[in-house]
């Protein structure tokens, strides 16, 4: 009886790519990391399962529903949902071996059982940095946020795109002078639908929720303050409001504004927002979100800000930080579907050796040893095919030369060096060889 087979099917919500595309998802990825590092951050891996218990200890609302829960034996055991809490458990855990500043960077998948759509996943990868403090943490870090974004998009190849600035405490300083300190969650969850649903849909959102014509008036106005950063934060001290925290916010704002240019960060590249509102109920302080200017429909594609402490659920020590996340797969997705990178083949290796016939498979092998030897990486091809069947391989998949090796070749100790776009080939000695590969 013939066994039955079963459909190979992936899971919805789950990104498969093919090796074309996953060499390029493993480039942007490369060069996030490397941006994060020429800040000086530090690599973290947190482990992708941890005890319920420790992962859910500030979880509630929707993101508890859209946690992978399960039990092995008697153990209750979540997958990570995001980078930041398994960050706040592992600061408090490690405490005592860790320098602050702390500066870390983590870039691995996190898993949210949503319903699954386009350009939603439930495995994904983020992208963090975060600077943790001791007890306090300068401003002055809110200022680097933005230029590590920035490093990091220019790096990506992209030039326009904007990073929006706010400050959390300017918001919750206006609601506490308008009477609406408890309501503020809720404003603020419409403030931050504004570029979604427009104006006349805000403002009706507001009047559902209770407010006056007069406390309307004051938002909207306060949201719609335009002209640069240093008009805006002028405005905003000329709007009357005599909260502390809202003094507090555009003083941080007007400081983050000034230290940002210190940074060589082009004015072209930031500006301040009011209606950026996000992290309702965590950010604290200096808020962020990064738009591609000529792909705005892609959403924010870089966000973070300032908290006031970040592991509370795990111990008594006051841990402020301030940190950003990308959000590469949905990111990565969405590059692809705006044809925003090119698709275009390109390998791993730089060389393929090819013997001419199976006997020449021995010295084909010396020298793809070689070859890497000299840090150039390189595929010998050991199947029994017709050469020209092995010039198609490389081909497919876009590897720039191939190294032919026929009888005379291995003879005389050299090598047929073939360009692959430009379709000349010489016979060299195989440190010549490797000279030519690794000078173009």
């Amino acid at each position: 009886m013939e066994n039955k087979k079963i459909e190979p099917r992936t899971l919805p919500g789950f990104m498969e790519l093919l090796p074309k595309d996953q060499i390029r998802f493993n480039e942007i990825k490369e060069k996030i990391q490397r941006s994060y590092e020429k800040f000086g951050f530090l690599p973290l891996d947190t482990p992708v399962i941890e005890y319920s218990e420790v992962l859910l200890a500030k979880a509630g609302g929707e993101t508890e529903k859209q946690i992978y829960r399960f039990n092995k034996g008697d153990t209750d055991l979540s997958l990570r949902f995001d980078l930041t809490v398994p960050l706040a458990k592992y600061v408090a855990e490690y405490y005592g071996n860790l320098s602050f500043p702390f500066k870390r960077y983590q870039i691995g998948k996190v898993y949210r059982g949503e319903k699954a759509q386009a350009g939603r996943f439930r495995e994904f990868y983020q992208c963090d940095v975060d600077i943790i403090g001791d007890g306090s943490l300068n401003i002055m870090y809110d200022a680097e946020i933005p230029s590590i974004i920035y490093t990091t998009f220019r790096n990506l190849g992209f030039e326009d795109f904007t990073i929006c600035i706010n400050n959390r405490k300017i918001l919750n300083g206006m609601f506490e002078a308008l009477n609406l300190k408890e309501k503020a969650i809720d404003i603020l969850r419409i403030i931050d639908k504004i570029e979604k649903i427009g104006k006349e849909a805000v403002i009706e959102e507001f009047k559902n929720l209770g407010l006056n014509d007069g406390q309307i008036k004051t938002i909207v106005d306060f949201i719609e303050i335009s002209g640069t950063a240093d008009e805006k934060i002028e405005s905003l001290k000329n709007l009357g409001i005599d909260t502390d925290e809202f003094k507090l916010g555009v003083e941080e704002l007007g400081t983050v504004i000034k230290l940002i240019r210190k940074y060589k960060v082009p004015e072209k590249n930031f500006k301040v927002d009011l209606s950026i509102a996000r992290g309702l109920d965590y950010y604290t302080g200096t808020v962020y979100e990064t738009f591609l200017d000529n792909y705005k429909n892609l959403g924010s594609v870089c966000s973070g800000g300032r908290y006031e402490n970040l592991a509370e659920y795990y111990t008594d020590k006051k841990l402020p930080g301030v940190g950003i996340s990308i959000g590469l797969s949905r990111f990565f997705y969405q590059l692809n579907k705006e044809n925003i990178i090119k698709d275009e083949n390109k390998s791993i290796a730089k060389v393929l050796v090819a013997p001419m016939d199976e006997t020449l498979n021995e010295y084909a092998l010396e020298v793809g040893t070689k070859l890497r030897d000299n840090d150039i990486n390189t595929e010998v091809f050991l199947e029994d095919k017709k050469f020209k069947a092995k010039l198609k391989y490389a081909d497919k998949l876009a590897i720039p030369y191939v190294v032919v090796i026929g009888e005379d070749e291995a003879k005389d100790n050299k090598v047929t060096l073939k360009n692959m776009i430009s379709g000349e080939q010489e016979t060299l000695k195989v440190e010549e060889a490797t000279k030519k590969i690794k000078s173009e």
